[in-house]
């Protein structure tokens, strides 16, 4: 008798993406498109990129007042952030 090889879709698909060590790089990319339900649209259409290296979050926002302000709260989003994520994906924010 064979055994047996059945997965479900899902089940496949996350062990493909840990084989290619893309699981976390979906992650970040999850992370980035929730960036406006985190912060809202007023903090999001004065974002023009977010990039990570590593477990750093570089933001480049288009208002220096705006990037004043968050670079006060970057504690604060740190957390915000990594609670969206489930898991500790962001150390640092750097503004831009």
């Amino acid at each position: 008798m064979r055994k047996s090889n059945d997965q479900t879709m899902k089940e496949a698909l996350d062990s493909m993406l840990k084989a290619f060590k893309l699981d976390g790089k979906l992650q970040q990319l999850k992370l980035i498109n929730s960036w406006e339900k985190i912060m809202g649209p007023a903090v999001a259409s004065r974002t023009t990129d977010i990039k990570f290296y590593g477990k750093k979050l570089y933001i480049t926002l288009s208002s220096a007042s705006l990037r004043q302000e968050l670079f006060q709260e970057r504690e604060r989003l740190v957390g915000l952030l990594n609670e969206e994520s489930g898991v500790e994906m962001v150390e640092e924010i750097i503004f831009i």
